[in-house]
């Protein structure tokens, strides 16, 4: 396994682009081979290179996406993240859950997007910003009754930017039907649930990967030690296992690994 001190960095080495425009995405067509990637120093204080895209993993569900134009996102927002004076521009709550939103978040933020069906009703969003489009796809999650189904508890957010899908599974409690697999379309980056059945069972969120085969796989939702081990044991067969010891890590599209891997990021909230 890869351990240097630093943070993982992957970059892109192209011509700057734009700050309002957005890389078409490739995240409802297959993606292209990508190159193998080379480690720089990161901070999530830094500028960014053109057309890369950095995550941070604050703790729990909770990352914060930042572009080359300014734009950051923090997902599961629950109004915490360690005492950094910053209002992101989008905030994602995938469920109804404590420790996965909060009742009030900052009123700077311009969007506050609620994963969670109301009264019935879907949540459709679709939030243009120009450099970055941000999206959900729905599903179920288990209620307290035994048997008991909520329907369209969840969403699944995708954030297209810098020619990346980046996709957040949120409290995922099934295996998505075709139908849900060809509305969030292809990633690149997915952040997954690995506590193995407080969302879904270790078994089961393998076989999402396996379906999935995005680039990086970033485990969060994790109890410790033995919840994240069970969860790279079961993957370390087909992709690559990488812990670094870090907690963020800069993306690109010309430098996702070539093979799948595994990224481990530990929790740091932000300071």
């Amino acid at each position: 396994m890869l351990r240097p001190t630093h943070a993982f960095t992957l970059i892109a080495l192209a011509a700057p682009a734009a700050a309002q425009e957005r890389t078409p995405s490739h995240c409802l067509a297959l993606a292209e081979r990508m190159e193998v990637p080379h480690v720089q120093l990161a901070s999530y204080t830094d500028p960014l290179p053109a057309e890369t895209v950095r995550i941070s993993f604050i703790g729990h569900a909770s990352f914060l996406i930042q572009t080359t134009g300014g734009l950051s996102v923090i997902t599961d927002f629950t109004g915490d993240t360690g005492g950094a004076d910053i209002v992101p521009d989008v905030v994602t709550m995938n469920n109804a859950h404590i420790s996965h939103f909060t009742t009030q978040p900052d009123d700077r933020i311009p969007h506050v997007l609620e994963g969670w069906a109301e009264g019935g009703e879907e949540r459709g969003h679709s939030v243009d910003l120009g450099e970055m489009l941000v999206r959900n796809v729905h599903t179920d999650i288990r209620g307290y009754g035994e048997g008991d189904i909520v329907t369209d508890g969840n969403s699944v957010f995708v954030f297209e930017v810098a020619g990346l899908c980046i996709g957040h599974l949120g409290h995922l409690h099934h295996i998505p039907d075709a139908g849900q697999y060809a509305e969030i379309g292809r990633l690149d980056v997915v952040m997954a649930a690995v506590d193995g059945g407080v969302s879904l069972d270790t078994a089961s969120m393998t076989q999402v990967m396996d379906r999935f085969r995005a680039r990086l796989v970033i485990p969060m939702h994790w109890w410790g030690r033995y919840t994240l081990d069970r969860f790279l044991t079961e993957m370390s067969g087909d992709f690559d296992v990488v812990e670094a010891g870090i907690g963020e890590i800069t993306v690109s599209t010309d430098t996702l690994p070539s093979r799948p891997t595994v990224m481990v990021l530990e929790p740091r909230p932000l300071e």
